[in-house]
C-alpha cells in the first residue's frame, strides 16, 4: 500500500515538474517577441483620471491583463499585493467597455493603478502576444524581466527587489 502511494505521488511531482518546464518553455518562446527597447517617459491616464509618469529612478513593473482572462484572474491579486510597495501600472486590453474593467476589480478585490487601453496601441508598442504579460524594468528604464502567463506573488517581489539595484 505505501508503494503505491509514493508511486502516485511521484507521478504527481513529475506530472508538476514536467507542466513548470512546459509553462517557463511556452513565456520564453511568447516572450522573445517583446519590445526591448529601454522603456521611454510616457505619461499614462488612469482610469481614475490621475496621470502618471514614468521617470527614471526606480523600477516599475507594466503588466499587460484583459479582463476576460481566466490567469489574469488568479494572478490579479498578486499583481495588487506587489502594487502596494513598487510602482505598477497595468494596461487592461481588449476591454469591452470600461464597466468591464471596474467588474473585474471590484470582484477581485484588488486596487491596482489601470491604463485602458482601448484601441490596443499599447500592446501593438510592446508587442504583446499573449496575456497576462508583465515586464519589469530598472532604475534606468532598461527591461530585466518579461513574463507571459502566471507569476507568484514571491517572484515578482524578487525580480523588483532585484530591479531596484
Amino acid at each position: 500500500m505505501k508503494s503505491k502511494i509514493t508511486n502516485y505521488l511521484k507521478e504527481i511531482a513529475l506530472f508538476f515538474i514536467v507542466m513548470a518546464i512546459f509553462a517557463n518553455l511556452v513565456s520564453f518562446y511568447k516572450s522573445s517577441d517583446i519590445n526591448q527597447e529601454p522603456l521611454k517617459n510616457i505619461t499614462f491616464t488612469l482610469m481614475n483620471g490621475s496621470i502618471y509618469n514614468v521617470q527614471k529612478g526606480e523600477p516599475i513593473l507594466i503588466h499587460f491583463w484583459a479582463p476576460w482572462c481566466p490567469i489574469c484572474k488568479i494572478e490579479a491579486s498578486n499583481i495588487d499585493f506587489i502594487s502596494q510597495k513598487y510602482n505598477v501600472i497595468t494596461v487592461a486590453v481588449q476591454a469591452k467597455n470600461e464597466d468591464a474593467i471596474h467588474n473585474f476589480l471590484a470582484e477581485h478585490d484588488v486596487e491596482f493603478k489601470v491604463f485602458n487601453d482601448k484601441d490596443g496601441f499599447l500592446a501593438r508598442e510592446f508587442k504583446i502576444a499573449g496575456y497576462p504579460t508583465t515586464l519589469i524594468y530598472d532604475r534606468e528604464k532598461k527591461l530585466l524581466f518579461s513574463e507571459v502567463g502566471y507569476t507568484t506573488t514571491l517572484g515578482l517581489w524578487v525580480r523588483m527587489w532585484w530591479a531596484g539595484f
